[in-house]
C-alpha cells in the first residue's frame, strides 16, 4: 500500500537513500502479463514471456570447423606419406563413407563422413599430384565440431523474462523458431508541465525555453520498447494538470510527467496527484533529482519527473528505468554498475548521492580514468552528450584521484 510514507510526504527534510527509494518503487511495480506472438524480425528488444527449447541439436551432424582434408588418423603414416583424395565435401551434401586409406577434401560446415576421425586445415596439406601429404601428423577429433556441441535436443535456450538482443534471436533461428511469444508492450502516457516551455522550430519568448525533457523522455521509452502515448505540454494550473492526469491514467500502464512536482506555487502535479489517487515519493536522496513524486492514479502507475533536463534524465536512468523493466516482465533490473579509476577529485562529500557526468579517457601511462565534465549542474545538458557514463558517488564519499569507483555507462545504461 502508499501510506507508510504519506506522512513523510511534506516534511523537507526527511529523504529517502536512493536505495529506499528504488525498493519502494519495484515494490508497486506489477509485470504486464498479455502475450503476442511475434516473428523473429519483430522481437528484438520485446521480452520472452514463454521458455525457448529447442527440438534439435546444434549442429545436427559430426562436421568441420575448417576448410582442409578429413582422414582417418591411422591412415597416416609420415609427413612424406602421399594419401589419395577420394571425394569432394562441400556444406550442404551428404558424403558417403571414407574408404579406407584415403583423404576427402572438405570444407568448413561441411558433414564428418563416416570412419573420418579428424580435420587438417589446408595451410597444413600439401598437394602431390592427385594425392595430399601432410607436415604433422592428426590429432583425433581435431578441427570436428561433434553433434550437440553447442545445443543438445530438449536444452531451454531462452529464459522467461529474456529481453531480446540479436544473439538472443539468432539463437532461436538456428533452432528453427520463427515466432516467439513476447509480453505486450508497456503503454506509457507522457506530459510536460510549465507554461515557459517552448516546442523547437517555434519562435522563443522571453523567459521561456524550448521543451527537451519531451525529446529525450520519448527517445528513452521508444529505445526500451514501450508504446509511447505523448500529450505534449500541459498550462500550470491545477484544473489542466488534474484533466490531463485522468485521461493519461485511462487504458494506460504509466504516467510519467516532467516538471511540477517540488513546492513551488506553480507547481500542481503532486497536488492533483494526491486529489485522483495515492502519491508515494517526494523526496529521495540523490543529486540531482531530488523532487520525485511516485504513485498511483486507477489502474495506472504514476512517475513524477524532476524538470530540469539533467535530473529528469538521471532520475529516469537510475529509477525510472528499473520500475519500467520490472513492468516488462525482465528478469534482471538491477542497474549495469562497473568499477573504473577515479581521474578526479571529490573533495566535497554531501548528503545526497550523487551522479556525476563522466567519460572514459587515457592517460600519458595508457591507463584509463574517468574523467569528470566541469560543469555538473541540473541544467547542463551538454553534460550528457559529452559523457559516456555516470559516476556513482554514495553519501559521505570523498573522491581522490586513483580511487575505485561505480559507474554506469551509458552503454549498458541505455541499451
Amino acid at each position: 500500500m502508499f501510506g507508510r510514507l504519506s506522512k513523510q510526504l511534506d516534511v523537507d527534510i526527511i529523504m529517502l537513500t536512493f536505495t529506499q527509494a528504488e525498493h519502494d518503487l519495484l515494490a508497486q511495480a506489477t509485470a504486464v502479463r498479455e502475450t503476442e506472438v511475434v516473428s523473429l524480425q519483430q522481437a528484438l528488444g520485446r521480452v520472452l514471456a514463454e521458455p525457448c527449447f529447442s527440438s534439435l541439436s546444434v549442429p545436427p551432424a559430426d562436421n568441420s570447423a575448417m576448410d582442409g582434408y578429413v582422414l582417418r588418423c591411422q591412415d597416416w603414416q609420415a609427413s612424406d606419406c602421399v594419401l589419395p583424395i577420394s571425394q569432394r565435401i562441400p556444406a550442404g551434401e551428404s558424403p558417403q563413407a571414407l574408404s579406407p586409406g584415403t583423404v576427402a577434401r572438405i570444407f568448413t560446415g561441411a558433414m564428418i563422413p563416416e570412419g573420418a576421425d579428424a580435420v587438417i586445415m589446408q595451410e597444413k596439406a600439401q598437394l602431390e599430384g592427385d594425392g595430399v601429404c601432410f607436415s604433422e601428423a592428426p590429432k583425433m577429433g581435431e578441427n570436428i565440431r561433434r553433434v550437440g556441441e553447442d545445443i543438445s535436443s530438449g536444452d531451454e535456450i531462452l529464459s522467461v523474462g529474456q529481453r531480446l538482443r540479436p544473439q538472443d534471436i539468432g539463437l532461436a533461428a538456428s533452432v528453427s523458431l520463427s515466432e516467439l511469444t513476447v509480453y505486450r508492450p508497456l503503454k506509457v502516457a507522457i506530459f510536460s508541465t510549465g507554461d515557459e516551455l517552448t516546442e523547437p522550430g517555434e519562435p522563443l519568448l522571453t523567459g521561456h525555453i524550448y521543451n527537451s525533457n519531451r525529446y529525450v523522455l520519448i527517445s528513452l521509452l521508444q529505445s526500451m520498447g514501450c508504446t509511447v502515448v505523448d500529450l505534449g505540454r500541459v498550462e500550470d494550473s491545477l484544473e489542466a494538470t488534474m484533466k490531463t492526469l485522468e485521461a493519461a491514467s485511462q487504458d494506460t500502464d504509466v504516467v510519467i510527467t516532467t516538471g511540477g512536482v517540488s513546492v513551488g506555487e506553480e507547481d500542481y502535479v503532486k497536488e492533483a496527484v494526491e486529489s485522483l489517487g495515492q502519491l508515494n515519493l517526494w523526496r529521495v536522496a540523490i543529486k540531482p533529482g531530488k523532487p520525485l513524486a511516485f504513485g498511483r492514479i486507477g489502474d495506472a502507475l504514476f512517475l513524477g519527473l524532476p524538470g530540469n533536463p539533467v535530473s529528469a534524465f538521471v532520475t529516469f536512468c537510475v529509477l525510472g528505468r528499473s520500475l519500467l523493466l520490472k513492468m516488462q516482465g525482465v528478469r534482471d533490473t538491477g542497474l549495469p554498475l562497473m568499477s573504473a579509476v577515479a581521474g578526479f577529485d571529490w573533495l566535497r562529500p554531501g548528503k545526497r548521492q550523487e551522479y556525476v557526468r563522466v567519460r572514459m579517457q587515457t592517460d600519458n601511462q595508457g591507463a584509463q580514468q574517468l574523467q569528470i565534465f566541469p560543469h555538473q549542474g541540473s541544467g547542463v545538458l551538454t553534460s550528457t552528450v559529452w559523457a559516456e557514463g555516470l559516476a556513482v558517488i554514495p553519501i559521505d564519499r570523498v573522491i581522490r584521484v586513483g580511487d575505485n569507483i561505480d559507474w554506469l555507462p551509458f552503454s549498458g545504461l541505455l541499451a
